[in-house]
Parts: structure tokens; sequence; C-alpha cells
């Protein structure tokens, strides 16, 4: 944080504000099959890295996180499963150790897979070397459980450093999910130059933890019914699919995995065939498509 932003010369401001900005626009013209609009469901599977990652040891807290991996993961399968719909799960390094075989099971279910850091750490508060070290310990668990490259990253609570999106392209991934400068994906840029990098972008509105997390660091308690939640995820398909763009959501485990919200995934599911024309795709999928209708180069280290 910066102590006196009032303070700063131009040079120094306009230099934060374009360290990461959002490029050209990769909204397609079309999508596959001809479907009007394309539906990406993503899970973060923080799991006891929720905890973890905030340096909290709470036997409770890993407990909650373990509920995630035990009761919410397989309830998410199934419903995937039942529905004939593929999906993003985005898994830090440590969650992998924790436990190999749910890797393994996403995987093998025909979900991608994607880094979501090693421990759950936010990787505004490291330094260049640590947070690359993270970063490549965490795809060199993941790589050999999926069996194969890992091509996406989203950074844990969506906060990045000035050094993620170089490390992301050093690192040759096909995108980031992290930033919110859209509804459709565009490319990143660097200090103003292109990185080949494709953004697939969030909302803190279409983030089911946003509105039925219970914490209490800092005090958060679940403040909408499902039903509303889901009102509002409905809309956001329904606009999506309107304007022929790009449907994206987060949902973590260990808060849609229960009795009575679980539920708002197959709704949705069910809303979005309802709609029509629409594409069931992952990021790694949303990603590669709009590359190619794009003709965007695949990213390369960025040099200084």
């Amino acid at each position: 944080m910066i102590e006196r932003p009032w303070a700063l010369p131009e040079h120094e401001w306009r230099g934060l504000v374009n360290r990461v900005r959002a490029g050209r626009s990769l909204a397609p013209a079309r999508w596959p099959r001809g479907a009007r609009c394309a539906v990406a469901f993503s899970f973060d599977c923080d799991h006891e890295c929720f905890a973890l990652g905030q340096g909290d040891t709470a036997i409770g807290r890993l407990a909650w996180g373990e509920f995630g991996r035990r009761v919410g993961v397989p309830k998410i399968l199934d419903v995937l499963a039942r529905r004939d719909v593929p999906a993003s799960f985005f898994v830090p390094g440590v969650c992998a150790q924790i436990d190999p075989d749910e890797v393994r099971r996403i995987r093998g279910a025909g979900h991608e897979v994607g880094l979501h850091g090693w421990i759950h750490e936010n990787n505004s508060r490291l330094d260049h070397a640590t947070e690359r070290d993270l970063m490549l310990r965490a795809r060199d668990v993941l790589a050999p459980l999926v069996g194969g490259d890992v091509r996406g990253f989203r950074s844990a609570n969506w906060d990045l450093s000035a050094h993620t999106i170089p490390i992301v392209a050093e690192l040759g991934l096909a995108y980031d999910s992290s930033l919110m400068a859209d509804e459709a994906p565009y490319e990143l840029l660097l200090d103003g130059r292109p990185t080949g990098v494709v953004e697939i972008p969030v909302e803190w509105l279409r983030d089911d933890a946003v509105y039925l997390m219970f914490n209490r660091q800092p005090a958060t308690r679940p403040w909408l019914s499902p039903d509303d939640v889901f009102a509002i995820f409905r809309r956001e398909l329904a606009a999506a699919h309107a304007e022929g763009g790009l449907f994206q959501l987060v949902m973590h485990p260990f808060v849609i995995g229960y009795r009575s919200r679980i539920w708002i995934l197959e709704a949705l599911i069910e809303a979005a065939r309802d709609l029509g024309d629409v594409w069931f795709a992952t990021h790694e999928q949303v990603a590669d498509w709009v590359r190619a209708e794009a003709a965007l180069p695949a990213p390369a280290p960025f040099t200084a």
C-alpha cells in the first residue's frame, strides 16, 4: 500500500496504472457449433489452504476446508457428470499434495485443472523470486497429476503483484483468470506491450463466496439467500446470452457444496440449456477458441 498516493508524481502513478492493462478485446464473432454464447464454470478448490494461506492454523477452519474436499467436490462432480458439462478447477499446490487423487479424479472426469498458487498465498505481498518459485513448485506438483501441461492460472484472492503476469507469460500459460477489466476475454498488456496472454475475466458479483461465505476475519456473513444468489447469476447468464458473449462463474466447493446450495449449479445448467445455443466449455477451451479466432500469438517470456 502507498501511504500518500496524492504525493505520487505523474510518471509513478502512470507506471502503476499501466503495468497491467486490458489490451484488445478477444470477444469472438462466433462460438463453436454456432452457439450464441459460451458458459464457463470454474471451481476454486482452496480447501485447507484457504486458512493456511492466511497463516490460520485453527483446527475448525481446516475442517471447513476439508468439507470442500470430502463433500463439495464430489457433489459438484456428480452434477457435472449427470449434466455432461465440463468445467475448470483451480487447485493450490499444497491442496494437490494433501490429496493427489482428487486432482486425478477431476482430470479423469474430463475437466480442466489450473494453477491456483502454492498455498493460496497473496501474490501481491511477494517479491518476484518468491512468487516465481511458488508458481513453479505448484506447476511441478500439478503437471504429473493431470498428465500434461497446466495451461491456466488464477491468483488466490485475485491479488496479483507487478510480477505475476510476466511469470505467467514466462511459463507459457495460455491464460490468466484473475482480473476484471471486461466481461469478454481480452489480451493482457504489460507496460503497454501485448503479452499474448488471454484474460478470462472474473468478477466479484459472479462469485458465490461474496454472498454466501461466513468469516470472522474480516467479519462477513451470508447476506443473501441461495434463491437471491441464483437470481443474480441467472440474470448475468441471460444478459451474456442476449449479447452473444461469455458467462463465466466462480464457485468454491466449501461454499456451494451444501445441501441447500448445490442446486444453484444444476439450476444454472438447466437455465442455460433452456436459453438454447449454449457452448459449455472449460476456461482453457474458451482461451484457445478466442486466441484462434483473433490469430493471437502464443505468450512468450516478457523482457523489461
